[in-house]
């Protein structure tokens, strides 16, 4: 085999591994929002019965840190990763900003719906890239194709968020459609401002959001650990979400579990939530960014839909169709821009190493 054939191999098979490593991103945080689609249905379910918010959050970071904990010992036993000052600073405070946002979420689920609520959720992406730009992790010139798509696109986003808010509509599919036509002006006043309510606080729970993703990728930088950091950060979170439980609920009877959903939903949301999924998406988001994570939650908007009208009987709304539509549209435009800008980098690298090699040759 000449030169000229090796290289081409050698190219070949570089570009090979590439596709892989981007459909490897791809079917993460796919898989991602397949896990997140069925905590939504899972935890209104649990909340249903009458758990405790508070301790339905403890018991969530507890099994999180105990599974992550084994992940660490499993694969990171041999990273000499030191912990700074500034690196614990950062751990409790996304403890911390992890509680107070998976309360928020809780409270606004229960006063709206799972599919609502992911819906909902699709914001965090347009919130996040607003907060990149200000920690400037992300670039933005007006002159430019994408970073029009990047502004119009978080526009959109935030229009379809609003539209949902104040905007119910009539409804059109349910499957319990022959019962809901015999209400009065009162249980459709209570049902609105229940809507407001939880709507509010989804919203300042997506902004809770946005800022975990960009600390996360902040503190991944500096402790390039993912399951060691995920452990800490969940500890942090099992501590702050116990001191605050102790405090507000003093009922014993609300830290029993039964053998139904209120025992399977901290387990699922401590192993597969905060132990896989938290992982994934800090594997995905060291290489491709937080934009990119969170451009995947329409996946999870359209699962959750799907599962609530057939298990809980949700009924999907005008309001909640157009709106979801404008945000995932928005969301697009957004993760287009993105893989725009990423190709762009990447033919832009080898372009370094030719010209020193044609200044060298030259001299």
């Amino acid at each position: 085999m000449d030169e000229e054939s090796k290289k081409e191999l050698v190219g070949e098979e570089k570009e090979g591994i590439n596709i892989i490593r981007r459909l490897k991103a791809y079917i993460f945080c796919g898989l991602c929002s397949l896990f997140y689609a069925a905590f939504h249905i899972i935890v209104k379910l649990c909340l249903d019965k009458g758990m405790s918010k508070y301790v339905l959050v403890v018991y969530g970071y507890a099994v999180g840190t105990a599974t992550t904990a084994l992940l660490a010992l499993l694969f990171e036993r041999k990273l000499e990763s030191k912990l700074s000052l500034s690196i614990c600073l950062k751990i409790f405070l996304l403890g911390l900003i992890g509680v107070v946002g998976r309360l928020l979420f809780y409270f606004g689920l229960e006063s709206t719906s799972p599919t609502f609520a992911a819906a909902m959720n699709n914001i965090i992406p347009s919130m996040t890239f607003i907060l990149a730009i200000i920690c400037r992790m992300e670039k933005i010139n007006i002159k430019k194709l994408t970073s029009q798509a990047k502004i119009g696109g978080t526009i959109v986003a935030f229009g379809g968020a609003t539209l949902m808010t104040v905007y119910k509509g009539f409804t059109v599919v349910s499957m319990h459609a022959l019962h809901t036509t015999k209400h009065g002006a009162t249980p459709k006043l209570l049902l609105y401002s229940h809507l407001i309510k939880g709507s509010l606080l989804l919203i300042l729970q997506c902004l809770l959001a946005a800022v975990y993703y960009v600390l996360q990728a902040k503190t991944v930088e500096k402790y390039p650990a993912p399951f060691t950091l995920t452990v800490l950060t969940c500890l942090s979170g099992t501590l702050i979400s116990a001191i605050l439980a102790l405090i507000i609920d003093h009922k014993i009877s609300s830290w029993k579990l039964a053998l139904d959903i209120t025992l399977v939903t901290p387990i699922y949301s401590g192993i597969v939530i905060f132990g896989i999924a938290t992982y994934v998406q800090t594997l995905v988001m060291r290489t491709r960014g937080p934009v990119f994570v969170t451009a995947f939650r329409p996946f999870t908007t359209v699962i959750v839909a799907i599962l609530g009208l057939l298990i809980l009987g949700d009924a999907l709304h005008l309001g909640g169709i157009l709106g979801a539509t404008l945000i995932v549209l928005g969301l697009y435009a957004l993760l287009w821009a993105k893989e725009v800008e990423s190709e762009r980098k990447k033919l832009a690298k080898p372009a370094i190493p030719d010209e020193k090699i044609q200044i060298k040759s030259e001299n």
